[in-house]
Order: C-alpha cells, then structure tokens, then sequence
C-alpha cells in the first residue's frame, strides 16, 4: 500500500482514537483545517517537520503515522 495512503488511514484513526474533529485536531497543533482533510483523504502529502509534530502530539512514532510499523 502506498505510504500516502498509509498516512491518510492513520491520521484519521489516531485523531479518532482522541475523539477529535478535524477542526479541533487543526487548531490544537495551529494548521488550518483544510491541510487536515486534505491529508486525510489523501489529496495532499505533509512535509516531514509536519509528521514529527503529528506523531509528538499523538504520542506516536513517524513509522507509526506512515505505516512503517504497527499501530
């Protein structure tokens, strides 16, 4: 599967594990809400400095995020 879409499932599913909106998600870590559904439905990717802030904040590993290993 492609990382992209890795990504996409993830996100959606540890901002879910919180029992976060998108909009909350975003405004927790200071993004706009569109990069979030965006992400989310794979229509963009994240720069790296994003992924790191992702993962920190769900206290999470980048493998974790991207798929590279188990959730």
């Amino acid at each position: 599967m492609e990382i992209k879409v890795l990504f996409a499932e993830r996100l959606k599913y540890f901002r879910n594990e919180k029992g976060l909106t998108q909009k909350q998600l975003a405004i927790n870590l200071n993004l706009p809400r569109q990069n979030i559904r965006d992400w989310e439905i794979g229509k963009s990717e994240t720069c790296f400095e994003n992924l790191i802030i992702l993962a920190r904040y769900f206290d999470i590993t980048v493998d974790q995020l991207i798929g590279n290993s188990d959730i």
